[in-house]
């Protein structure tokens, strides 16, 4: 690895860390990721490769990346947590996100554990190596995206504006109609989906519960995987939930703690999405100086050219800057309670430009050859540009954050 951790002397654990995650996700993930990103989405998640490579993960703990070690995950501190997103997605961004987003319905799940979530939900979830537990993350709708993530806007609290997926308590459950989107994060492959939904419709989007669905109830339908630019070992897809019934206690949040819950979300979510697309401009960076040194073009190499030299010394230092903004938000909001949500906001809008910026000057580097699938630019540069909507569109994301100003 070519970048020295300017921010904070690591430990030799933390250096152990970040070199066998590193390892994992070059010889595994990023060869994985480069053969399924030439298949349709239906064929990637029923390919043996797909799965193995999940599986491989779930046996290294990457699924339980943000889950302590009491309930048997990884229990890593957070700069731990960034240093392997970093390393992660530095291999291949759309795994990456995959291994984060399955462990939400067992880490929120932590956060307010009672007998049941204990034995059901998170210990099961730990336990498993086999990646045939798999969370997904269900809260955008047809006609609601970044907006579900506003807090503090003025509408939220507009009863004639309330979600597409409804949960009514009835005895001892919560029956749940509605759609998920086709954005739902391992949508189309999870046995278990964290989901926002609206309890109190009179509250408008800020009457809403976060309920923990498995997936195999009577009345889950799922729609077929979503066919992306990018980022293709990310599966995505809508569901649907005709009258599922759900045990009380599976509703972690109901609308009293909705909003702080959201928020925490964002804050969470932003803050390894900063951290993720770090590694991302990373490799950008990475695959294009290596390439500059060996390319020989008007007689030498192109890494002496004055022009690509400075090209490149720009790119080196927007990825420090990434490194360095997202690992202190990330830090900070892992650590204390109520996050600033506008600090991790901050950094999944800049990292995400950064990593689309860097990736698109890599691409120039390569030239000619960067247009060709034969080399992992073309793959990098098509991931990077999803990451300016996902998790959040950057200009709805700033718009939220400058509320906080």
């Amino acid at each position: 690895m070519s970048y020295i951790d300017l921010c904070t002397e690591l430990t030799p654990a933390q250096e152990s860390i970040k070199k066998e995650t590193n390892k994992f996700a070059r010889d595994v993930l990023r060869p994985a990721a480069i053969e399924l990103d030439s298949m349709d989405p239906l064929s990637v998640i029923q390919s043996g490769l797909y799965r193995d490579t999940l599986r491989k993960g779930y046996e290294l703990g990457y699924h339980t990346i943000f889950i302590p070690d009491t309930w048997g995950g990884l229990g890593l501190d957070p700069l731990e947590i960034h240093i392997v997103l970093e390393e992660l997605a530095w291999g291949s961004v759309d795994f990456a996100v995959s291994l984060g987003v399955t462990c939400f319905p067992a880490f929120f799940a932590t956060m307010v554990p009672n007998d049941k979530l204990i034995d059901e939900i998170i210990v099961p979830f730990c336990e498993n190596k086999d990646a045939t537990i798999i969370g997904c993350w269900g809260i955008t709708e047809p006609d609601h995206g970044s907006d579900q993530l506003s807090v503090g806007a003025p509408w939220f609290h507009d009863a004639k504006i309330t979600g597409q997926c409804h949960a009514r308590l009835e005895g001892d459950a919560y029956v749940i109609t509605g759609q998920k989107s086709a954005w739902v994060s391992n949508g189309s492959v999870a046995s278990h989906c964290m989901a926002y939904i609206n309890i109190d419709p009179s509250m408008g989007l800020a009457g809403g519960g976060i309920g923990i669905i498995p997936l195999h109830l009577p009345g889950v339908r799922r729609g077929a995987p979503l066919n992306k630019m990018g980022q293709r070992a990310l599966n995505q897809g809508e569901i649907y939930f005709d009258n599922v019934r759900v045990p009380r206690e599976y509703m972690i949040v109901e609308p009293d703690s909705y909003e702080p819950m959201l928020d925490l979300t964002l804050a969470t979510a932003n803050a390894g999405m900063g951290a993720m697309f770090t590694g991302v401009a990373r490799a950008a960076y990475e695959l294009a100086l290596e390439y500059a040194k060996q390319r020989v073009q008007g007689g030498k190499v192109l890494f002496e050219h004055q022009l690509i030299r400075h090209k490149l010394f720009q790119m080196f230092t927007k990825v420090e800057a990434a490194r360095a903004l997202s690992r202190a938000a990330f830090i900070y909001n892992l650590n204390n309670t109520p996050p600033l949500s506008r600090y991790s906001i901050a950094a999944k809008t800049y990292c995400t430009q950064v990593a689309f910026e860097v990736a698109n000057d890599a691409m120039q580097i390569f030239g000619g050859n960067g247009l060709s699938k034969e080399y992992p630019i073309e793959k990098i540069f098509r991931d990077a540009r999803a990451g300016l909507v996902e998790d959040g569109a950057n200009d709805t994301l700033m718009i939220i954050a400058a509320q906080e100003l």
